[in-house]
């Protein structure tokens, strides 16, 4: 059964026919998508769609669609994907965000994460759950250090080639007795 996550300001669902077209001008946007390879088209963007809710139907969780509670809107994604052998450090579960412009800086990303990292040591009892992003996203880097989340490498991302700016990425973990200790869930 699909996990539904709440919090104060959101709600972390399953995705919605209805997501299709604001999750594709998320995924277009040449800012949200500035450090990601590419901005994705409406038929990539769909198929993204498709493939997080396969797995959220499969497993009960994954990449949730954000939704604010108060407008009732899409603003985002945020959730939980296991990498079972992409990295030299898989085995492992990622936590990840992505999130509209209009609400950024606004504490949206650190509280949809508390919510998934919760999830995910209180219900799958994982020990530990990573993040990573391009070296030079200093944003998101502010986050998992919100996050409580520690640096543990530097590395170069196998899907990127050397001529990516993006290539160079940072490994950031948290353990379940640190987020207990560091955090309390929004």
């Amino acid at each position: 059964m699909p996990i539904q996550l709440e919090s104060k300001r959101l709600i972390l669902r399953p995705w919605q026919e209805t997501d299709r077209l604001p999750f594709y001008q998320l995924n277009a946007d040449p800012a949200v998508m500035r450090y990601f390879p590419k901005c994705l088209s409406r038929t990539e963007s769909d198929q993204l769609l498709d493939k997080f809710q396969a797995l959220i139907e499969l497993q009960g969780w994954g990449f949730w669609a954000v939704e604010l509670k108060n407008e009732q809107r899409l603003i985002g994604m945020t959730g939980l994907h296991h990498q079972p052998d992409q990295f030299n450090f898989s085995p492992c579960t990622e936590i990840g965000w992505r999130f509209d412009k209009n609400y950024w800086g606004q504490g949206y990303a650190t509280e949809a994460a508390q919510l998934a990292l919760n999830f995910a040591f209180q219900t799958l009892q994982l020990n530990e759950v990573v993040a990573f992003t391009a070296a030079i996203n200093q944003a998101s880097v502010a986050v998992m250090q919100r996050l409580g989340m520690l640096y543990r490498q530097e590395f170069l991302h196998p899907a990127l080639t050397a001529e990516s700016i993006l290539q160079k990425h940072m490994l950031y973990a948290i353990q379940q007795a640190e987020f207990y200790s560091n955090m309390r869930i929004a």
